[in-house]
């Protein structure tokens, strides 16, 4: 349990520091939570001992650039999720057209891959507009998307047969440096829990190449498979760009996965200059 009822009588979460507290979490560390939120590192930082001194709870554990969610930080994540969720919902009853806010989704791979770039390119082709932003599972992201409660979200999924395009990216096998797979053996791996679209090739890259595995830690979000697989605990599955997450390596010598592809999905009702900016920030991100 995160802390006692009596506690929560007591305890005031409040919205903003939650919201730091999932950007950590959808783009990997503080730095890029940062560039998510255009608010300084420190504040993230402010923010995260906020809710450790309201929980009486240490949330996150940090060592260099690796960040590292507790229990009791992986519990109060998926609660900040919920709540951040009812909050937005309810502020969008209350909008005038002329002060709408445009609600971007991305599912946690392609936030930490691109939610940088692509609030950048939200800013600058729409300055005026505010903008808010909703990282979660792929699942839910798209439920928000059905359900009217985001505008437009960003999604990683896997790529069928056809025609190069510019939004895709290959899956890469990551692993510690210091990590032997064990020659005689099933190689250990890390998996993401249900739901989530990585799993199944997971699976079936290593089934397909007659590679015997196991599996040896399920992880419910990014930072906690960078976490298993930085403390060498096996290899995990990934779409990335440019440069290995830090404390990682990439394992070429590992069976070849199939490939992923940046997917922009958006409301009816959505400025075409939102979307154009976001598919070009995506696809600009891609080639770099």
């Amino acid at each position: 349990m995160l802390f006692s009822y009596g506690d929560c009588m007591t305890a005031t979460l409040d919205i903003t520091p939650l919201r730091s507290l999932v950007a950590i979490a959808g783009a990997g560390g503080f730095h890029r939570a940062a560039m998510t939120l255009h608010l300084t590192q420190s504040a993230v930082s402010q923010h995260v001992r906020r809710l450790e001194q309201a929980t009486g709870r240490q949330l996150v554990e940090r060592s260099g650039r690796q960040t590292r969610f507790t229990p009791d930080g992986d519990q109060l994540l998926r609660s900040a999720r919920r709540i951040l969720a009812a909050h937005d919902d309810a502020v969008r009853l209350f909008e005038s057209p002329d002060s709408r806010t445009l609600t971007i989704g991305a599912s946690e791979h392609a936030a930490e891959m691109l939610l940088p770039e692509i609030s950048g390119a939200l800013r600058e082709a729409l300055p005026s507009t505010g903008f808010r932003f909703r990282l979660d599972r792929t699942a839910h992201v798209e439920r928000a998307l059905e359900d009217g409660v985001a505008d437009l979200i960003v999604l990683a999924e896997l790529a069928t047969p056809a025609p190069a395009e510019r939004s895709r990216l290959r899956l890469r096998w990551f692993a510690a440096q210091d990590f032997r797979a064990p020659t005689d053996g099933p190689l250990p791996v890390i998996a993401f829990d249900e739901p989530c679209m990585l799993r199944r090739p997971t699976f079936d890259t290593l089934s397909a190449a007659g590679r015997e595995h196991e599996l040896v830690v399920e992880v419910s979000n990014l930072s906690g498979g960078y976490s298993a697989a930085r403390a060498g605990l096996g290899v995990i599955l990934l779409p990335h760009i440019g440069r290995a997450p830090e404390g990682l390596v990439e394992r070429t010598e590992l069976p070849q996965p199939p490939e992923v592809r940046m997917s922009v999905r958006t409301a009816p009702a959505t400025p075409a200059s939102a979307v154009r900016a976001v598919t070009r920030a995506v696809r600009q991100a891609m080639q770099g």
